[in-house]
């Protein structure tokens, strides 16, 4: 059972305590306070844990500082909606809202590789008005002989250089514990000059420690990446992992599944379930068409399968984008032939509006009810 206070209820009032010693009364029922900073506002909820199908709710809704009781219905306890009784408050994250009612681009280097590069790219954002971008430094591989990033290396310079043009939140992949306190190192040694979503990747959506350790911070928020060869239920699980441990701003990206059916793209791009995420949880969602399609190929109307792909999830209701570009694909280290190039960036910006905007026409048609 969740009780949900009224917006911008204090956690520590003493009405919040009174709740909390009456669900404690009930024989074998814990309570955890939950506090979530939203996009637009402080939402407090409390938790009873145990047997709590037989708890009557009345005796709760009585309270002045209680908004609603929501039995819990699914299996996905903290970032579920349990029949649509709980909203989707989002997160707002140095000075940029992420929620289910926003949209934001995250173009970017695959992996850094040198200085001028991100120079470049992030310079290219900040014309066009881009605030969040995508940056790897921990590049996990198929093959230990591949180049698996420069790591803590190039975290001042990235930083740096996010600062200087701008870009306010650089999402990043980790792949260990040890990565988040570098990461969070090197953010304070340069004055925080920008902020950093830390990615966890398919190859470790169920490594449970790693999903502990992101949850058990508070400062960086997180996104998750479905896991290319499990279920969505499994995936939803791993985030719930994350969201226990009381992080609760993560934003769950689907970036295809690892099958032949998807063939000739890399993997099958599952981007149909932007809308069933978005039922089933409080997620923001993001798509990732780049390890979706992972190639450059061109349809016969002359648009990119990666624009396609984008376009795919966004007319359904995507919150983010997270896409491959590159001011030289030729020369990345990873993952260089599905990149897209700096000179496709004005079109994909415009391709991306035009469909987010066909979008908000569905919702401005839909029927009442």
């Amino acid at each position: 059972m969740i009780i949900v206070m009224k917006a911008d209820t204090d956690a520590n009032s003493d009405e919040v305590q009174r709740v909390v010693e009456l669900a404690q009364r009930f024989p074998g029922v814990s309570t955890e306070i939950h506090q979530i900073q939203g996009a637009t506002r402080v939402l407090t909820e409390l938790y009873l844990l145990g047997s709590t199908g037989t708890i009557p709710t009345d005796p709760f809704e009585e309270f002045t500082c209680v908004e609603k009781v929501v039995r819990i219905t699914e299996k996905f306890r903290s970032i579920g909606r349990h029949g649509g009784d709980l909203a989707a408050v989002g997160f707002e994250y140095n000075g940029i809202k992420i929620s289910q009612d926003d949209f934001h681009l995250f173009p970017g280097l695959c992996a850094v590789d040198k200085r001028e590069h991100v120079d470049t790219m992030f310079a290219a954002l900040a014309r066009h008005g881009i605030q969040t971008a995508r940056a790897g430094a921990y590049k996990p591989r198929t093959s230990p002989y591949d180049f698996q990033g420069l790591e803590a290396e190039c975290l001042p310079y990235v930083f740096e250089l996010a600062g200087h043009h701008g870009i306010r939140i650089v999402s990043m992949e980790v792949t260990h514990e040890s990565h988040l306190d570098q990461i969070q190192q090197a953010l304070h040694e340069c004055g925080h000059a920008t902020g950093v979503m830390v990615q966890i990747g398919t190859r470790n959506a169920q490594n449970f420690e790693l999903l502990k350790a992101v949850g058990q911070q508070d400062e960086l928020p997180v996104l998750f990446k479905r896991g290319m060869g499990i279920t969505l239920t499994e995936s939803l699980n791993a985030c719930e992992y994350v969201a226990s441990g009381g992080n609760r701003r993560i934003v769950f990206c689907l970036r295809g599944m690892k099958t032949n059916f998807g063939d000739p793209h890399r993997n099958l791009v599952d981007f149909g379930h932007v809308s069933v995420i978005r039922r089933l949880t409080r997620l923001p969602v993001c798509v990732d068409p780049s390890h979706s399609v992972g190639s450059r190929s061109v349809s016969p109307d002359g648009l990119l399968d990666i624009f396609h792909a984008t376009a795919q999830g966004v007319i359904s209701g995507a919150n983010a984008v997270l896409v491959d570009f590159h001011p030289h694909p030729e020369e990345a280290l990873c993952d260089g032939p599905q990149a897209l190039r700096l000179e496709e960036l004005e079109h994909f910006i415009e391709d991306a509006r035009v469909v987010r905007e066909a979008y908000e026409k569905r919702l401005a048609i839909r029927p009442e009810g």
